[in-house]
């Protein structure tokens, strides 16, 4: 038995969590590989071959990895938990009227709890990922996640959801240091191929990226039931007809499929009359939006007043805005403009470089 412990690694077959695995195992943990099948793109209806993380060539070079390095690896199908969740979670969002965030839905509510309960089945006293970010205990007690090294690569904002008990549990060794040293350690650990290897920015179940064919393919009838919806100005004023309001999203440009005479942005959609709002891009800006189905890392919760850092997608830099609490959640006021909220989306709360908790958003 390791003086260090025993660790469960999520290992797709890529870069990343490869050179956990085997950075832990250098260490001196005594590692357990797995990997997790998801999804399976003949299930999507799609024809593409299957990429990323849950085809056969990536299994193969996970267990090929625990296999040169002397520690066990096993496949988990979670096809059904998977699907159930985030799927059905996805298609409904849409289907609302909102923009869905499937990765952190899947990361919140699938992967962490399938791997601890693995981890518990095989007695680990420790769960792992190739995520870029830092895991800190505060004084207080709590666990939260803070910001990675590398920024172009940080993934504190997709981690908003880890509650307490995952955290606590949970190693993100790559978080202290940059892409290019990770990429290095592939070579070093004799992987040339790996360091060379793409990364995969797809929702796995959309291979082909084109979310409006899968809601298709997922919702019989669909076309038919939405179809003929209005588009309308901010002022009410019908321009003309559109494909169905699932097939469009808050700042959306290209593929509107109408002529203006000038640049038109999505700025609202109304479900229930199967509407859509065009705009001009200043129409985008919102000082305001209330974020519920919290999660709080840092502290638990937060006083009326508290100053964050938020942000509203993955790329966001984050703006300054003032938090205050609201019988549906957090009501967010930023000091500046900021473009595009989306319903349906996550916003992160930030003191700093640190998580202070997070949640989805409900309205503009």
């Amino acid at each position: 038995m390791s003086r260090k412990g025993k660790v469960l690694v999520a290992m797709s077959g890529g870069i990343d969590s490869t050179v956990t695995a085997l950075m832990l195992h250098n260490e001196g943990y005594e590692v357990v590989g797995i990997t997790m099948k998801t999804w399976d793109y003949a299930s999507s209806g799609s024809s593409r071959k299957e990429t990323g993380c849950c085809n056969i060539d990536s299994f193969n070079d996970a267990r090929m990895a625990a296999v040169e390095h002397g520690f066990p690896h096993y496949i988990l199908d979670i096809r059904s938990e998977f699907g159930d969740a985030v799927i059905d979670n996805f298609v409904e969002e849409y289907l609302a009227g909102r923009t869905p965030n499937p990765c952190i839905m899947c990361n919140t509510h699938i992967k962490w709890r399938a791997l601890l309960k693995r981890a518990d089945a095989l007695n680990c006293d420790y769960i792992a990922t190739g995520h870029y970010g830092i895991i800190k205990q505060h004084t207080n007690g709590r666990y939260y996640i803070s910001k990675g090294v590398d920024e172009t690569k940080d993934q504190s904002y997709v981690l908003w959801g880890l509650q307490q008990d995952l955290l606590s549990r949970t190693l993100l060794p790559l978080g202290k240091y940059r892409k290019t040293e990770i990429r290095q350690m592939a070579l070093d650990f004799g992987y040339p191929e790996l360091a060379k290897k793409s990364e995969s920015y797809e929702i796995c179940f959309v291979p082909d990226n084109d979310y409006r064919g899968f809601l298709k393919r997922r919702v019989e009838g669909l076309e038919e039931k939405v179809s003929g919806g209005n588009f309308v100005d901010t002022s009410g004023n019908v321009l003309g007809k559109h494909k169905g309001y699932p097939f469009y999203t808050i700042g959306q440009r290209k593929g509107l499929d109408i002529a203006l005479g000038k640049p038109a942005y999505v700025t609202h959609i109304e479900p229930e009359t199967n509407t859509v709002v065009l705009g001009d891009e200043e129409d985008l800006n919102r000082l305001e939006m209330l974020v519920g189905k919290l999660n709080w890392l840092k502290y638990d919760g937060i006083t009326d007043g508290t100053e964050a850092f938020t942000k509203i997608r993955y790329k966001d830099k984050g703006t300054l805005a003032t938090l205050n609490n609201h019988e549906k959640g957090i009501q967010v006021t930023f000091y500046d403009q900021v473009k595009g909220i989306a319903p349906g989306q996550s916003a992160v709360f930030y003191e700093g470089d640190d998580v202070i908790g997070g949640g989805i958003i409900l309205r503009q």
